[in-house]
């Protein structure tokens, strides 16, 4: 294991973009997180052991335009007219410091800024969840899960960033994104 490979340090960023092409509201999203000027590399779900999480002000700070950036990130986008979409990353750190957490993506329509967000907390949750060997019944609503994550001491924090967003008229592009950017 190459151990410059393993990130020190994640920020957070979420942003939003609205223009006629789709690829253009992308970069537009990027530009409002602050990440479009990184040559941005996705990757699974693993959030590493030790790792701290920064300021999204001070992750930027550390990184240089065209520097290859490893990141989880959901986007999602639309061209209709006042349909709602979401992108979140959900996030759970287990109590033990040496031990890895879980990220997870979710995009969709339909659901609030505040539904998502939760859901892709609870998608992260019950994989650490499952790799602890915390059981639980996955049909138990958010707050009896979260519940029993705390009564197992084995869960230590979730978090989410998530970004919603309306679809504009005439056709535009809307297109949200969020985002776990990781520092080397």
């Amino acid at each position: 294991m190459n151990p410059s490979l393993v990130p020190k340090r994640i920020f957070f960023t979420r942003g939003v973009g609205r223009h006629k092409e789709m690829l253009s509201s992308y970069e537009l999203a990027l530009k409002d997180a602050g990440i479009e000027k990184y040559n941005l590399v996705p990757v699974s779900s693993i959030f590493p052991p030790g790792c701290k999480t920064v300021p999204r002000k001070q992750g930027l700070s550390g990184l240089e335009p065209g520097q290859v950036v490893f990141c989880v990130m959901a986007k999602n986008a639309t061209n209709e007219h006042n349909r709602l979409i979401a992108a979140s990353v959900g996030c759970a750190i287990p109590s033990d410091p040496n031990a890895y957490g879980y990220l997870s993506e979710h995009h969709s329509f339909g659901e609030t800024e505040q539904r998502a967000g939760e859901y892709a907390e609870d998608l992260a949750a019950s994989m650490l969840a499952s790799t602890l060997g915390v059981e639980f019944d996955p049909n138990v609503s958010y707050d009896e899960k979260r519940e029993l994550w705390k009564i197992s001491g084995k869960i230590v924090r979730t978090t989410n960033i998530t970004q919603s967003a309306i679809g504009g008229k005439n056709g535009s592009w809307t297109t949200v994104v969020a985002a776990a950017i990781f520092l080397l």
